[in-house]
């Protein structure tokens, strides 16, 4: 395969080739195959035992937690709520863009997800699996969060249904399935491929058996397509439906900064933001080791970025919407939420949120900065941080300084706090670690869908109707 990639930086993006090179259905797959075929990288046992390590810190924070409780960590009397319910809406909401490449863009017949919709889709998964951490250990008493489904236990009772707590259980494990399943379906033709392409007979086997008897004929691709039509019709309203059950948690509330109907769509379009910042920062890393650059082209990521400005864009809107809805309203309370978040005591995170999630989009107005990829990757790396701060300043701030001033306080994360966050990196880069090393990252059963080979009308160069190149 040849690695000279094509200059398309003049042309509009409806003539940009989505893949760049000389690429063949043959190069594709001795690519994405070769990936897993040869032997593992030094890079990827240094990744994988940094991984390893952090994941032992989430084990062991999570193990002193079950032992000694909820006071390792900085809650207190007006903060109910700290880190651990913040870095439950930040997982969810990373998790939220490969569902939306997958299913939404889909739908939409945007063939340039090609390229990322597994790697996103993976992503997916994994950040979902590191979000579920946290509600099932803020509860203090682990060993009986069983009770949150409904269940037939000792006691004889059933949850409250009436608690948006009990609608996260519903939406987030809800979506988890849906988006597995997703992922899985579009992996059945790439697993044969590695079937048939095994080499000893334990990797025959497994992928035999993964695979579930795929064969590629007519009758088996029109059942595949059919699934995968139905289960990316299921999984778009989830995307939009799982955040804004998350809101909920706040927006039912009557604490002023929470209650207030703008949450569902601010915080979907929030998530979908970070969502595609973090498939941002992971592609660029992914595409460089591997040598991917003619398959995660430049015109891949341009693409990305505007989302990220679109969403990024629609966040700002609604930081200024709530300040306005603060001020329209005439309620005090809700008033002087707004300006203490600003210029209180936690105005030094309400600023990084700003300037990380505001300003640093409008970078990609400029096609320069937009198709630059070092500028996106700082990018991307700003705006995940910047989205942990928003969900922290909505959390902490109005909790923090409720309606009775006896009860005001400072809330300070401790090492448990963090030791917990940091760990949950861990888990997320050990799966992601062992998802690329193992399983095929790039789907190349929908990448050759957009070569000139797949086009029913397509004349190969050289025969009867073609051209000589």
């Amino acid at each position: 395969m040849s690695s000279t990639a094509q200059d398309v930086s003049g042309l509009p993006d409806s003539e940009k080739p989505l893949l760049t090179g000389n690429q063949t259905f043959a190069s594709i797959t001795a690519t994405i195959s070769g990936i897993v075929e040869r032997k593992t990288p030094p890079i990827w046992y240094l990744a994988l035992g940094a991984a390893l390590s952090l994941l032992m810190v989430l084990f062991g924070s999570i193990g002193w937690l079950v032992y000694e409780g909820t006071g390792i960590w900085g809650l207190n009397n007006p903060v109910g709520w700290g880190w651990a319910i913040i870095n439950f809406v930040w997982w969810v909401g990373i998790g939220h863009a490969g569902t939306l490449i997958s299913a939404i863009l889909f739908l939409l017949r945007q063939r340039w997800r090609t390229s990322i919709n597994r790697f996103a889709e993976a992503m997916t998964l994994f950040a979902v699996s590191c979000a579920l951490i946290f509600p099932a250990i803020h509860v203090g008493r682990v060993w009986v969060v069983y009770w949150t489904f409904p269940v037939p236990n000792q006691m004889g009772m059933w949850p409250n249904f009436r608690s948006p707590l009990l609608w996260d259980v519903f939406a987030v494990s809800t979506y988890f399935t849906a988006s597995l399943l997703f992922w899985y379906t579009g992996l059945i033709p790439d697993l044969a491929t590695f079937r048939d392409r095994a080499k000893t007979k334990i990797k025959k086997f497994v992928f035999g058996i993964l695979s579930v008897g795929w064969r590629g004929g007519n009758r088996q691709w029109k059942h595949y397509e059919l699934a995968y039509l139905i289960l990316a019709g299921i999984s778009t309203p989830l995307v939009l439906s799982v955040h804004s059950v998350v809101s909920t948690d706040f927006a039912v509330s009557i604490l002023p900064g929470w209650h207030t109907t703008i949450f569902p769509p601010y915080f979907v379009a929030g998530a979908i933001f970070s969502g595609f910042a973090m498939v941002v920062t992971l592609t660029i890393i992914a595409r460089k080791i591997f040598g991917l650059e003619n398959m995660i082209t430049v015109n891949h990521l341009e693409k990305m970025n505007k989302i990220i400005l679109l969403t990024g864009s629609m966040v700002g809107y609604a930081y200024g919407m709530e300040f306005f809805i603060a001020w329209y309203s005439g309620n005090i309370y809700e008033q002087f939420t707004f300006i203490n978040r600003a210029f209180g005591q936690y105005g030094w995170a309400y600023w990084i949120m700003v300037s990380y999630n505001v300003l640093v989009p409008q970078l990609f107005w400029f096609k320069k900065l937009r198709t630059s990829v070092p500028v996106m990757f700082v990018a991307s790396l700003f705006i995940n941080v910047g989205m942990w701060f928003e969900r922290f300043v909505i959390v902490v701030s109005s909790l923090a300084q409720d309606f009775l001033p006896a009860n005001w306080d400072y809330y300070s994360p401790t090492i448990w706090d963090v030791a917990t966050f940091v760990g949950s990196f861990g888990l997320f880069f050990t799966l992601f670690l062992l998802f690329i090393r193992f399983l095929p990252m790039i789907s190349m059963a929908e990448v050759k869908t957009v070569l000139p080979e797949a086009d029913p009308h397509y004349v190969a160069p050289g025969t009867k109707g073609g051209h000589h190149e």
